[in-house]
């Protein structure tokens, strides 16, 4: 009797063994990259593509990394921070993604992967609404430049600096360059066009922009060098099905009128 009351709480126990290995591994084999959280930097002083209203951080950046996310089934968790800041936050692994209307630089490229660019943008030189003195770079001598650090605005300048004889001052957010511009502290500043287009819309700020566009920039969503292909691949997959789905376009014109 004694047997056979050993035998059957040894099947019982074997059962149960067998049921939890069989949970484990249909819980371990439903892994499929899908639902796995990734850390994005943004820098919510760049309306139209970035910045913070009622609370809620917003803008085609944040729009369009969230409909990726959901288009390919991940997660994702906003960091705020100065422009400046976001490459060494990937580089110190504190960052998985950066969107924040980066432009595709040589420079760049070699620290950071790039997706497919998703926003044609360019620099424009902006002064105060009554300035009438500049209207392209010859007119720079003597004067003082405003810029963004770490943004291709900046490093335009510095490259240019000699040839045309100006000054540079720094600044760490838009609004501060746009407002020693505003208050005659600086003479010009450089900016991304569809920023400051939207931003004089927006906020009525007496600046107005000059000449043509400087250079031809693109925006790129970016990962550290070699070390996200996988994510990379799901951003650009994502990215094609919303221009397909017209869902890019709907994005866009919600913040940039045509």
């Amino acid at each position: 009797m004694k047997k056979w009351t050993l035998l059957a709480l040894l099947s019982a126990v074997l059962m149960v063994l067998a049921a939890c290995g069989d949970s484990e591994e249909e819980a371990g084999g439903g892994e499929s990259g899908e639902g796995e959280s990734y850390r994005v930097g943004i820098d919510t002083t760049y309306p139209p593509f970035e910045f913070e209203e009622a609370g809620e951080y917003t803008g085609i950046d944040i729009d369009l990394i969230n409909a990726i996310a959901e288009n390919q089934g991940f997660e994702i968790d906003f960091n705020p921070m100065d422009f400046g800041g976001i490459i060494p936050a990937l580089q110190a692994d504190q960052l998985d993604v950066a969107i924040a209307g980066m432009s595709i630089t040589d420079e760049r490229k070699e620290i950071v992967d790039f997706s497919d660019p998703y926003f044609d943008a360019g620099l424009s030189l902006v002064v105060a609404e009554d300035n009438s003195d500049i209207t392209s770079l010859e007119d720079l001598e003597g004067k003082t430049v405003a810029v963004k650090s770490g943004t291709t605005g900046a490093q335009f300048a510095r490259d240019n600096e000699a040839e045309y004889g100006y000054e540079i001052s720094q600044f760490e957010d838009s609004p501060s360059m746009f407002q020693e511009v505003s208050n005659g502290n600086a003479d010009v500043l450089l900016e991304d066009y569809p920023v400051i287009a939207y931003a004089i819309a927006e906020s009525e700020l007496a600046l107005k922009t000059v000449g043509e566009r400087l250079t031809g920039d693109q925006y790129g969503i970016a990962v550290l060098k070699g070390e996200n292909a996988e994510l990379l691949e799901k951003i650009n997959a994502g990215l094609q099905e919303l221009r397909d789905s017209g869902e890019y376009d709907e994005i866009l014109n919600k913040y940039i009128a045509e």
